[in-house]
């Protein structure tokens, strides 16, 4: 085995889904087809309306840590979406703390890149509501 594919295999990629309502980890290895780990909001917090808050987004994260440090993996490049389309293009209240908690879990951060999606001239915009 080479030296590029012993480091190749300790990195992997945290796809982290952003809404407001809801906050998902998926951590894939670097070419994204075998998931390794995953986690949402449900399945760390009892109330509904707490899925997408920081906190949940803490819990789910130091979970996740130990998962993927027990796969063997050190360091992960971690991908942000929020809702995106012709919603709102901004990442809910979770992205930020899922990125501080994976690095406080003692993982090493690489990349961190925004991949909401942006429409080009997709569907027509709701319209605006006059309150």
């Amino acid at each position: 085995m080479s030296e590029s594919e012993t480091t190749r295999d300790k990195w992997g990629i945290a796809h982290v889904h952003a809404s407001f309502n809801n906050t998902l980890i998926t951590v894939t290895d670097l070419t994204g087809a075998e998931t390794i780990v995953k986690s949402s909001g449900g399945a760390v917090v009892k109330q509904n309306r707490d899925e997408a808050s920081p906190y949940a987004a803490m819990q789910m994260a130091e979970s996740v840590a130990e998962e993927i440090k027990a796969a063997g993996i050190e360091g992960l490049h971690v991908r942000v979406r929020g809702p995106g389309g012709n919603g709102n293009k901004s990442p809910g209240p979770g992205a930020q703390a899922t990125i501080r908690a994976l690095a406080r879990a003692g993982l090493e951060i690489g990349r961190i890149e925004d991949v909401t999606p942006i429409p080009h001239d997709g569907t027509r915009a709701p319209k605006n509501s006059r309150l």
